[in-house]
């Protein structure tokens, strides 16, 4: 998989909503260091009533190796926050996560410095107890295991700037924090935005824009969950703050909740419209290493439709509510 270069910092998208699975996972190369961000992935535990097809195990089996073999390179590794699509946990599933206990973490965990959310400030409930139960699995093979809010952390002639918490969505949202993470080498920089939605909150935006970023990878607003989960306001807010960074940054790797929805691009073609006009660029992850758009989770049902699975698979899914769930024959 070939990555995208500026001309001395390489950014390779391995797992992505556009990849086909819940990731932002990314490796960044500079000639001092190699950088693992966010080394999580899951699927949706059911869209449409219906849970993972077949073709999306497959993809997120595939997508793990990739990511297991990026961590061989990498002398750093980072999570934003304690969602399990952005860091590996050590406990076994087989249907959101694909992780086999204590393995899965421990190949892309050890010997690696690990930075990390901070896992006692500004973090929600489940968030800390996740942070905790890292800390006392998969993190305990790290070399190192730091937490970055807010720090700078240097390589060489290579930076790591990580941003204070922001929000995971809106300002006070239940949802919790994230750290964002810029990534400095000879002037050219990568920012890495996860999950920040947009972002809806204008003093990300603001750190965003501050940063001044040559290359942006950012968490679009969740457009899939208007009128669910997310008032259109929120949405809108979203969108504006995601326009003007747009105008100001060349180029943009949009992913993650934005595209969980079939007309996502249409709902944002004033977006990509502004963008071509000043010459700036829009892409997915996928489209950004020369791959086509895969997307898997919002076309769920015309898997099912027409990819029927196997008499296998069907009994396998009659299993998914009891506690210890077998690995599903794919």
């Amino acid at each position: 998989m070939e990555g995208t270069r500026l001309s001395e910092i390489k950014v390779t998208p391995l797992a992505a909503e556009s990849l086909g699975v819940r990731s932002m996972c990314t490796l960044v190369e500079t000639p001092d260091v190699v950088v693992l961000l966010d080394a999580g992935i899951s699927l949706a535990s059911y869209r449409y009533n219906l849970p993972p097809h077949p073709i999306e195990f497959q993809t997120m089996a595939r997508l793990r190796k990739t990511i297991s073999e990026a961590a061989e390179k990498a002398q750093v590794t980072t999570i934003s926050h304690y969602h399990f699509d952005h860091h590996t946990p050590s406990f076994e599933d087989w249907v959101v996560n694909w992780t086999q206990e204590v393995e899965t973490a421990r190949q892309i965990y050890s010997g690696k410095i690990v930075l990390t959310k901070n896992p006692k400030e500004k973090i929600n409930a489940s968030q800390r107890q996740r942070a905790w139960m890292f800390q006392k699995t998969g993190g305990k093979h790290a070399k190192q295991l730091v937490p970055a809010d807010g720090k700078t952390f240097t390589f060489g002639e290579t930076s790591l700037c990580f941003s204070e918490a922001v929000a995971h969505g809106p300002e006070a949202w239940s949802s919790g924090w994230v750290i964002m993470v810029t990534v400095d080498y000879d002037g050219e920089r990568f920012m890495f935005a996860p999950d920040v939605q947009g972002p809806m909150s204008k003093h990300t935006t603001d750190l965003i824009l501050a940063a001044q970023p040559t290359m942006i990878m950012i968490g679009g607003p969740p457009l899939y969950l208007e009128g669910f989960r997310i008032e259109l306001t929120q949405l809108e807010m979203g969108l504006k703050n995601l326009y003007n960074i747009v105008e100001v940054v060349p180029s943009v790797i949009l992913e993650h909740h934005a595209l969980r929805g079939e007309s996502w691009r249409l709902k944002m073609a004033q977006i990509f419209q502004e963008a071509s006009a000043l010459g700036h660029s829009i892409l997915t992850a996928a489209e950004s290493v020369g791959e086509e758009n895969y997307f898997l989770e919002s076309k769920r049902k015309e898997l099912f439709q027409n990819y029927p699975p196997s008499e296998e698979f069907k009994q396998w899914m009659k299993t998914l509510n009891c506690k210890k769930i077998a690995k599903p024959p794919i």
